[in-house]
């Protein structure tokens, strides 16, 4: 079976478990700059490079990786959210893009295998893409509209790098996450297709947008369910939502995606929202019973964490969605589809 067929085929089974925060988890460890800078000799400060790890502090990311497979993870993202030439350019590491995305995946890979060959169990491997500190929709500039930090064929350019890397380091899916911009989504979508091309195979794209206001649109504007008019084309293996506000928040928006999206519906949110001193403070038991409720409702595939989250939020999100059935994907009539900033299904 190919890995998409044999996630299909585990999700048809019981809800599946997304691991959690890497960031935060990270934050939690205290490092130094010398953690992070290692030896390779960059000129700029490395604090808060997350990524990097991969090359300077492998055994932080394997450590969080194994602790979320630990307790039941059966998808593990790549450590690389901000793996990219636009986003590791503010570290002055962007000619380490390559060798930082085939490493993390192959930590990712590696603690994978060894809990397969404990169980027998399927597990993935989904090779994280963040949506970079730019924008294709948006201007930067209040007086210049028309203005762009960054054009189409340069953000395909720079998404194909990172995704080729990370299927090269043994990635099973692309997850394209915290899509704040549509555009940028499709960018994403069009390296993959392109590397898909190359490789001579598939290889399964998983999309998670997140939302940035109370009323379900993400930056560019986009309500959840014009996005999926906007990104179906691409026939994900999975669409969701991650990050944005607590649970709480999301759950009419969780509703109203897992009726209209004929794919695996995968959420995993933040561990409520941060205080004043950007701290999570959501206990497991909360965030579990919150994310319950989406599953006793049939609504979703597959459950996670995102900022916030620990292995004890996931084991709790384990525990709340062990018996209950998994959403089943409905079967949505053929009809003409498109997305403004709403939804707009043409009368036949």
């Amino acid at each position: 079976m190919t890995p998409r067929e044999l996630l299909l085929a585990e999700a048809g089974k019981r809800i599946l478990l997304m691991d959690g925060a890497f960031g935060t988890e990270i934050q939690r460890r205290n490092l130094s700059e010398s953690d992070f800078a290692g030896d390779l000799n960059l000129k700029r400060d490395q604090r808060g490079n997350n990524d990097i790890l991969s090359l300077t502090r492998p055994d932080v990311p394997e450590r969080i990786t194994r602790a979320y497979l630990a307790v039941g993870a059966d998808v593990t993202s790549t450590n690389t959210f901000s793996a990219n030439r636009i986003s590791q350019a503010d570290y002055g590491a962007e000619h380490l893009v390559r060798e930082i995305n085939i490493e993390a995946a192959r930590i990712a890979r590696r603690a994978v295998d060894d809990f397969i060959a404990r169980d027998g169990k399927p597990r993935f491997v989904a090779g994280a893409i963040g949506p970079t500190n730019k924008t294709l929709s948006l201007s930067p500039d209040v007086n210049d509209p028309g203005c762009r930090e960054i054009d189409w064929d340069f953000l395909v350019e720079v998404y194909h790098q990172q995704a080729a890397a990370l299927v090269e380091g043994g990635s099973d899916f692309i997850l394209v996450e915290t899509i704040f911009d549509t555009l940028n989504a499709k960018a994403a979508i069009m390296a993959v297709r392109q590397l898909e091309r190359e490789l001579g195979r598939e290889v399964p794209l998983m999309l998670s947008m997140t939302l940035t206001d109370l009323s379900g649109r993400n930056l560019s504007g986009h309500t959840v369910e014009a996005f999926w008019h906007a990104v179906r084309h691409a026939r994900p293996l999975t669409v969701g939502l991650n990050c944005s506000f607590g649970a709480a928040q999301l759950r009419p928006h969780v509703k109203a995606l897992s009726e209209v999206a004929d794919a695996l519906v995968m959420v995993y949110p933040n561990a409520g929202l941060p205080n004043e001193l950007g701290q999570y403070d959501e206990l497991p038991e909360t965030t579990a019973e919150l994310l319950r409720e989406w599953a006793a409702a049939g609504q979703v595939n597959i459950l996670g964490g995102c900022c916030g989250s620990t292995p004890e939020h996931l084991e709790a999100i384990g525990r709340a969605a062990q018996f209950l059935a998994p959403r089943t994907i409905p079967q949505i009539e053929p009809a003409t589809r498109l997305a403004g900033l709403e939804p707009f299904t043409m009368a036949a």
